[in-house]
């Protein structure tokens, strides 16, 4: 069996590193005190998001979240604020070699996210994932967040984070930042990410004000995290490199993440396209900023 470096033991002390004012690390910390097993770099949230007049309830569990998602509905329900987990590089936390802040490098504006930037070389295969964010203001009558800049970070094939994992301290791959257009949209080109042990596969992400704030995470005005339909999954983990994640996913559930289990319907992509052709990832994100 491939050994896996995400423990709850290396976890728990790379959480502890990350600036103790997090209110999503401090609760990790407790849920995984609370109710073992409990790995990976996700955290519970609060399961309550604040609303605006609107439509949208959270799901529970894996009940009828088999299919295409419904990331478009509930658009001025603001999405839970989620960790942002113990691999962000955005200066929270550190590495091995110390601080770590991919934010202030020349190049992390970018669309495409599958090789890494700013000297290292390393390029992130998998499964073609396009990630179509529409980024909405709560705050303004749930209309695009015209200007609003997105961090977004994934795990590759192997589970691993660039940076942070045995193996991809020197990579910087699966990183980037994008500015909204006029009507709050903007998209990365990356891979299908894969499923790593107790955790069901997620994309984490941080909304910033705007493109100049996005380079410190002191400015975000978002945490969050999002998933995929659990037939996307089995789909894209059927193809070559994914066999890892086959075992990791048969052995946790949206139920039982710690995560996703207070509900996931803000959370959960609208997928389009199919493993060969490569897929599409939509999602609405309201925020109130």
């Amino acid at each position: 069996m491939e050994s896996h470096e995400h423990s709850l033991a290396q976890d728990l002390r790379a959480m502890l590193a990350v600036t103790t004012g997090r209110r999503q690390s401090m609760r990790w910390l407790m849920a995984g005190a609370a109710s073992l097993p409990m790995f990976g770099c996700g955290g519970g949230s609060s399961g309550t998001a604040a609303t605006v007049p609107a439509t949208g309830a959270a799901g529970s569990g894996n009940t009828g979240n088999t299919g295409s998602g419904t990331g478009s509905s509930a658009s001025c329900t603001v999405i839970p604020e989620e960790t942002g987990g113990p691999y962000p590089a955005d200066g929270s936390n550190s590495n091995a070699s110390g601080v770590v802040n991919v934010l202030t490098q020349s190049g992390v504006v970018r669309q495409d996210i599958r090789s890494s930037f700013n000297g290292p070389t390393g390029v992130a295969d998998g499964v073609r994932l396009t990630i179509k964010l529409h980024i909405v203001n709560a705050n303004n009558s749930c209309g695009g967040a015209s200007g609003f800049a997105v961090y977004l970070w994934h795990c590759d094939r192997e589970g691993n984070y660039s940076l942070y994992s045995n193996g991809v301290t020197g990579q910087n791959y699966l990183r980037g930042v994008q500015e909204a257009d006029a009507n709050g949209d903007l998209s990365f080109t990356t891979i299908f990410p894969g499923c790593y042990a107790g955790r069901m596969p997620h994309v984490h992400f941080e909304v910033y004000p705007s493109l100049a704030k996005a380079a410190s995470a002191a400015n975000r005005a978002k945490t969050s995290q999002f998933t995929f339909p659990l037939a996307t999954l089995n789909e894209a983990y059927a193809t070559a490199g994914y066999s890892t994640s086959v075992r990791n996913l048969s052995q946790i559930s949206y139920a039982t993440d710690n995560v996703f289990s207070d509900g996931y319907s803000l959370q959960l992509a609208a997928i389009s396209g199919n493993a060969v052709d490569g897929y599409v990832a939509t999602l609405t994100v309201a925020v109130a900023a």
